[in-house]
């Protein structure tokens, strides 16, 4: 009886467990007939691409003669005519593969006990077979930027890519970023004891930048001390040499200049602030200290308030305007990780409001990449990066006429089935046969 109930687990574990993931290439594609959507603001109506050995080795404009000269040096020919290709999307600040149910505990790995928590890696305890991470590949959102959450310094963040068999498979770039969340200026009042639900002043603000100070003064002391074994203070080091990026998470003006200031004194320059809903005030000093910016998700509830549910949109197109490096928060919530999967199509909204719709499109890709330091390889179709791209039917930033039909990662052509298109075909065959 124990052998038919172990033989049961295992074989549910086999139909529900992730997609295997993909091979290494081996045999040389070509891509043509597709408006490919270069990644940096450019298109190609009818295009030609090749890739072997997971890099690009073809990127052009198509016509007869030189489909004719290049379809003989491929081994898989792929006709995308009336199709659109893609780079791969990446998603930036998102806990996917650290939490798979919120309630079950012993499935959530994303914070940590303690304030300043710089020696945690994210990257150990990222899980390549979630069924969350599985799910963001048939919209077309092929890597990420693996962010800890909590506390004031939550830890460090890596970037992986979506088909792997374990972590040390998935990572493109291990550290990458530092996270760090600026005390709020302002507070509302506890209703539970009584107090105006207002916003008002927080009195603690001044210790809590006092006791951060006082962190970043300890770990600079620490990392001159020889063989230093002070975990905190090594995990430290990469900033003050300039090595690693701050994660900036800041909203209000005040939040902004006070945390760019607090950084930029220790002779901090990587910095990428996260939010900054309430910046309209401060676009020339962030242009200034050139940072790029993460915007918050666009479909979450406002701020305070008064504030305009359209502030993000508003907000990007007038940074775009400036010249400031944009990029989107796909989330808007530490448990809203599943909503990654909806990134294309936010960006796609951001077309709706002043922005041209290539341009949107580099929010999820080229930038990205920019801003996590991958964009030598990742973020656009050009010869010599990486073949991360992806088929779509339909225009991928739109949610009704998107339908991807391949997708590659390195060259390595994946699996787009998941658990929810598993569900798709189960329901779909159940209606239909009631309808015979």
């Amino acid at each position: 009886m124990k052998k038919i109930i172990l033989l049961n687990i295992l074989f549910l574990n086999l139909i529900y467990s992730q997609q295997t993931p993909a091979p290494d290439q081996d045999k040389s594609v070509l891509i043509f007939g597709a408006v490919t959507h270069i990644g940096n603001g450019d298109t190609i109506k009818n295009s030609i691409i090749g890739f072997n050995n997971g890099v690009i080795d073809l990127v052009a404009p198509s016509d007869d003669n030189i489909l004719t000269e290049n379809i003989k040096k491929y081994d898989t020919i792929i006709d995308a005519t009336n199709s659109h290709v893609y780079p791969g999307i990446i998603a930036l600040n998102t806990n996917l593969g650290l939490v798979e149910i919120d309630a079950v505990r012993a499935t959530v790995d994303d914070d940590d006990i303690g304030a300043y928590l710089p020696e945690i890696r994210s990257i150990v305890a990222y899980n390549a077979e979630s069924k969350a991470v599985e799910s963001m590949r048939p919209n077309g959102v092929l890597l990420a930027q693996i962010a800890p959450n909590g506390g004031i310094i939550s830890g460090k963040s890596s970037v992986v890519q979506f088909d792997a068999w374990n972590w040390e498979d998935a990572v493109i770039e291990y550290d990458q970023g530092i996270h760090l969340n600026w005390p709020s200026p302002y507070t509302y009042g506890r209703w539970w004891l009584g107090e105006d639900r207002g916003l008002k002043a927080n009195s603690n603000y001044n210790n809590q930048i006092k006791d951060l100070k006082d962190f970043f003064e300890k770990s600079r002391v620490n990392m001159s001390i020889e063989k230093s074994m002070n975990l905190k203070s090594i995990a430290m080091r990469p900033i003050f040499e300039g090595l690693t990026t701050v994660y900036l998470y800041a909203d209000d003006e005040k939040e902004i200049v006070d945390g760019v200031t607090f950084l930029k004194g220790y002779g901090i320059d990587k910095i990428v602030i996260v939010g900054a809903t309430g910046s309209k005030n401060q676009l020339n000093f962030i242009k200034k200290n050139n940072i790029p910016v993460v915007v918050k998700q666009p479909y979450r509830f406002p701020q305070s308030t008064d504030s305009d549910p359209m502030e993000t949109f508003e907000i990007a197109k007038k940074m775009l305007d400036q010249g400031i490096l944009v990029s989107i928060d796909p989330t808007g919530t530490t448990m809203a990780r599943v909503s990654v999967r909806n990134l294309p199509f936010y960006a796609g909204s951001f077309s709706s409001f002043g922005i041209d719709k290539e341009i949107a499109l580099s929010l999820i890709t080229l930038n990205p990449a920019k801003i996590l330091g991958i964009d030598k390889d990742y973020g656009t179709l050009e010869i010599g990066k990486s073949a991360t791209l992806f088929i779509s039917s339909g225009d991928a930033l739109d949610i009704i006429s998107n339908d991807v039909t391949h997708a590659f990662i390195s060259g390595r052509e994946i699996s787009l089935e998941t658990h929810q298109t598993r569900l798709w075909r189960r329901y779909s065959n159940k209606y239909s046969n009631s309808q015979k």
